[in-house]
């Protein structure tokens, strides 16, 4: 039977929940401007600065197979530093903050794809997670982990909601101009994980990557015998709302957008195919699934004013932004 909210909150207060590493959830409170309509829902007003909210802890899994129970921000400080250049805009920062936080509290209370409540290192799972030793180490520099950190503090406490519960918080790194609809990756509709405009992600690395492949390259991935010019053998394309494509015909036989991205390795699945000679180029927009918040898209957005709030409220549609604590205890 499915638990309230109040259940969970009763649960994580008594240690029953995330056994071996349990969550002590007890939150505190804690730029041209966009359109006044993508402001986001908030319940407690913003003009005190919200306290570190050091009650909440994450069960962490390493690399090495064992797990460490963390301080929420102090955690969220180590995944940005894995997940989002320290560089870009602070309310960029601060909404992969809120994106972060939800998504880890998410698996918190839902068991996540561990089933246990705990979020591993690896990004292609989870949440990627750099140290800030290893960020040094790696050229980072102590400004870059002062600007993270700052930007967790100022959202400490914050989650994303819809419907009176925690969102699927998906993020990637750029769209290529537009973000897709999670059925058409995941085959899963959420509302609040729709299709919206991503402008401004020119300055990103992957907004555009082209990919080379030779004939016999292509019949290895489809694991057919091909025949005739290759120019025959890329037939109809149809396109999802995002702009990615939902399905091919190659050869006569129909594969999804989303299984030739996987197949080829390509970095999304908003990609067009052209035949030059005897090479077969893919020219892709964006990188990774599509789903949710564009980092650089965010980035774009802050450097024109856009408050953290307002970057949230575009991406995650009709969603709202709460304090943890009293959506916990609801």
């Amino acid at each position: 039977m499915k638990r309230t909210f109040q259940d969970i909150w009763t649960a994580l207060l008594m240690g029953l929940v995330l056994p071996g590493c349990v969550m002590n959830a007890a939150a505190s409170l804690s730029r041209g401007a966009p359109p006044a309509e993508e402001t986001v829902a908030v319940t407690e007003t913003q003009a005190a600065k919200p306290e570190r909210a050091s009650g909440l802890s994450v069960c962490l899994r390493l690399p090495d197979g064992t797990s460490a129970q963390l301080d929420m921000d102090a955690y969220l400080v180590s995944v940005m530093l894995a997940e989002m250049p320290a560089s870009f805009g602070s309310e960029a920062l601060k909404a992969q903050a809120v994106a972060a936080r939800t998504y880890t509290l998410k698996a918190s209370v839902t068991g996540g794809k561990h089933a246990d409540g705990s979020v591993c290192t690896d990004p292609g799972c989870c949440q990627g997670y750099l140290d800030q030793e290893s960020y040094l180490k790696k050229g980072g520099t102590q400004e870059g982990i002062d600007r993270i950190r700052r930007a967790v503090d100022a959202t400490s406490g914050y989650v994303l909601t819809y419907g009176g519960e925690l969102i699927e918080a998906t993020y990637f790194s750029c769209s290529g101009g537009r973000t897709e609809d999670a059925v058409a990756v995941w085959g899963t509709d959420f509302p609040y994980l729709r299709s919206v405009e991503s402008p401004g992600e020119e300055q990103a690395a992957h907004d555009s990557d082209t990919l080379i492949f030779t004939q016999d390259q292509i019949r290895e991935a489809l694991g057919r015998d091909l025949e005739g010019p290759p120019q025959t053998w890329f037939g109809e394309t149809l396109y999802t709302e995002g702009d990615g494509v939902a399905s091919m015909v190659i050869g006569g036989e129909a594969y999804t957008g989303t299984w030739l991205r996987e197949t080829l390795g390509l970095p999304s699945t908003a990609f067009t195919v052209e035949v030059r000679m005897e090479q077969i180029v893919f020219q892709t927009r964006g990188y990774g699934h599509r789903v949710g918040m564009s980092q650089y898209g965010a980035d774009a957005m802050a450097d024109k004013g856009w408050q953290y709030e307002q970057i949230l409220s575009h991406y995650y549609p009709g969603t709202e932004l709460v304090l943890w604590e009293s959506f916990a205890v609801q």
